[in-house]
């Protein structure tokens, strides 16, 4: 599969897993202090052809996701669910230890960013259908950001991402039965 996009990524492990998954280029911020000079880079890519941010699914890469999208407006993000990006054994979990295939479904289901953020479903909605505290918040809202292709997050976030990602009411309910059937509710 060829992407006209430029895909940035953490380091050159990362590269070298797109590589085998699909025709594509790539910009690496080399850790989670992206520098001026690969900002620069990356909204030069996003101008001429468009950016898709894929990082590793925790705290540095999100961190990275933030930085770049935050200095350049408009960018695609795919994600990778945690057990996907796992390494052998349990060790390390990185876009370097994603197969093939679970990249490209993650290129695939990339999202972008709105200008205009209006809320669709409330943090009161999070919390009665149990996304939000409670015993078995942090493994539905895993499940739920793996079913709407919108990555983990923590309980804060959830929120801010759905609205991100302007999720719609029909795709969060769809979504979040999936989840309730799945625990047998």
């Amino acid at each position: 599969m060829k992407i006209k996009e430029v895909i940035v990524v953490e380091g050159k492990d990362d590269t070298k897993a797109i590589r085998r998954a699909l025709d594509a280029d790539t910009i690496e911020t080399n850790g989670s202090a992206v520098s001026k000079e690969t900002i620069e880079k990356i909204r030069h890519a996003q101008r001429k052809r468009g950016v898709i941010i894929l990082t590793d699914p925790d705290f540095p890469g999100e961190k990275i996701r933030k930085t770049v999208s935050d200095n350049v407006p408009g960018c695609k993000h795919a994600f990778i669910d945690k057990e996907e990006a796992m390494g052998k054994g349990g060790k390390g979990v990185g876009v370097e230890h994603a197969s093939p295939e679970a990249i490209c479904l993650a290129i695939k289901a990339t999202h972008t960013l709105t200008e205009e953020v209006k809320e669709v479903i409330t943090k009161k909605e999070l919390l009665d259908a149990g996304l939000i505290g409670g015993m078995h918040a942090a493994r539905r809202r895993a499940r739920l950001g793996q079913l709407l292709k919108i990555g983990y997050t923590n309980g804060k976030q959830l929120h801010k991402r759905l609205m991100m990602f302007q999720v719609s009411r029909k795709d969060f309910l769809k979504a979040l039965e999936k989840v309730r059937q799945e625990e047998g509710q």
